[in-house]
């Protein structure tokens, strides 16, 4: 392997530097923001997802104190490791260079990957563990050394507590293992010790559900009756003809794997891969969801093509041209390698009534320094004693993870919000006689307490639509049991 380092490395290189560019623009997402705000609260879980990312999230706290390109490093460093196992998977199974740079290409070519090794988000994570764990099976099947399905439950429980999402890689797993030399790997103990180990990993984050009321159950029951479940389940395929020339590659790689052979021995990897999109199909997941299996796709792809043109092989060079080449003017959409102002031109957005509309995703980097800053603003206005009873209160995690995060450099008190996991960690002071309320609308506001005061209302040119417009109060005398009335919000925390 020594040899393909060099190409490897370079494609790394220019993998790491395209979002490092991305990384340092506009600001932070609003998940992002709740997952350095969990990062607060190390807990074995939140009520959202399982506890890796917040551990990740108070790495990053104490390595760069929230700094946007430090905090983005973390995902972009998962996405560069994705890159260099696509290239080892390419090599094990019998690729050359030619195969090695191609894999490689599919991975700077897949633009969905731009976005999600752009944001600090488990997705990232996620990819890297579903990727790692085809790469340690692809080494075990090499090899028959028993220490790779040690590593491969190490990577399976890791990536349990990263995003649950991988239940659905283990069942593909556990299905497409069968087809491994008729099943004989399930008659080692090896096997079941690799799937322990994987449970004891996970193992706090089952106990912390128990004692939690199972919060993963709610908030999957919301996400398929608010999301999941208004999802077209034709959507999730025509979305993975949206790149049609990396599905080529994967494409050719799946039949290489099924079909026979120089790939043959590794058909049960073909399998299931088939398990997996099957069942995120009938799941009505989206379609994100499933893009972690195109890496071990890619290599398999890239090595069958290899194999296909070895009498022509600079025609995989030409094939690594025309897979790359259309990619790179769309790169811009998936990470902000371009300032605001030029990505505007770039995408030929208008402004309309003082207001562009971006994507949803670069909409949400922006107004939340705008929040804190009016909430700081009116804060800061308070007489001595008001401030040290004063509470903040956001309605959604967004602007709840602005107030704690963006929040600290103006030393303002830590937020409170209904909103998922800030619910659980409580409303601080029943008590206190000022409440300054983000986001909540007057119903809302005028419900709990007695004299409310508009302060004003926080637009942004380039903010998501939920988050311009919205008003900004100053609240006095609780006419309710603040108690009781968070306690009875529990069922809609999700919504």
């Amino acid at each position: 392997m020594k040899k393909y380092w060099p190409v490897v490395m370079i494609l790394s290189i220019v993998k790491l530097l395209i979002q490092w560019f991305g990384n340092k623009n506009y600001g932070f997402h609003r998940d992002e923001l709740l997952h350095l705000s969990v990062s607060e609260h190390l807990d074995w879980g939140f009520m959202e997802f399982p506890p890796l990312i917040g551990l990740i999230g108070k790495l990053s706290y104490w390595l760069f104190d929230y700094s946007l390109l430090g905090v983005r490093l973390f995902p972009t460093l998962a996405g560069v490791g994705i890159l260099i196992l696509c290239c080892l998977m390419a090599k094990e199974l019998g690729g050359k260079s030619k195969a090695i740079l191609l894999s490689g290409i599919c991975i700077l070519a897949f633009l969905p990957f731009y976005r999600n090794h752009t944001l600090f988000q488990p997705v990232a994570f996620d990819q890297l563990f579903w990727t790692l764990g085809f790469y340690l099976l692809i080494r075990f099947m090499n090899s028959q050394d028993k220490k790779f399905l040690i590593l491969l439950g190490i990577a399976l429980g890791l990536g349990l507590m990263n995003k649950y999402t991988i239940i659905v890689w283990a069942f593909g797993l556990f299905i497409g293992l069968f087809f491994y030399k008729k099943g004989s790997l399930f008659k080692t103990k090896w096997l079941y010790a690799s799937a322990l180990i994987s449970l004891l990993i996970f193992l706090p984050n089952i106990i912390w559900q128990i004692q939690n009321d199972y919060p993963l159950l709610r908030h999957l029951q919301a996400l398929n009756e608010n999301q999941l479940g208004e999802t077209n389940p034709m959507a999730f395929g025509l979305d993975q003809l949206s790149f049609p020339l990396t599905l080529i590659i994967s494409l050719i790689g799946l039949f290489a794997f099924l079909i026979g052979g120089n790939l043959k021995k590794y058909r049960s990897i073909g399998i299931a891969v088939l398990v997996i999109f099957c069942a995120m199909w009938a799941l009505n997941s989206k379609a994100y969801y499933v893009f972690a299996i195109y890496p071990v796709l890619f290599a398999s792809g890239s090595v069958k093509i290899e194999s296909l043109l070895r009498k022509r092989p600079i025609w995989v060079y030409l094939v690594a041209g025309l897979v790359l080449t259309p990619s790179i003017p769309f790169i811009p959409e998936l990470t902000p390698i371009l300032p605001i102002e030029k990505y505007v031109e770039y995408a030929n957005l208008e402004e309309i009534n003082g207001r562009v509309e971006l994507t949803g995703d670069y909409a949400d980097m922006f107004g939340w320094e705008e929040q804190v800053k009016s909430v700081d603003s009116v804060y800061k206005s308070l007489s001595v004693k008001e401030r040290g009873e004063c509470v903040l209160w956001a309605e959604n995690y967004g602007e709840a993870g602005a107030l704690k995060i963006l929040g600290k450099k103006y030393n303002l008190p830590d937020p409170i919000s209904r909103h998922g996991s800030f619910w659980q960690w409580g409303f601080r002071n029943k008590d206190a006689k000022v409440w300054i309320s983000l986001g909540n609308e007057k119903p809302s506001v005028e419900y709990v307490f007695e004299k409310v005061e508009l302060v004003k209302i926080i637009t942004h040119k380039y903010a998501i639509g939920e988050e311009n417009g919205i008003p900004l109060y100053v609240c006095r005398k609780p006419k309710i049991d603040i108690e009781q009335w968070w306690a009875a919000y529990e069922e809609h925390i999700f919504d």
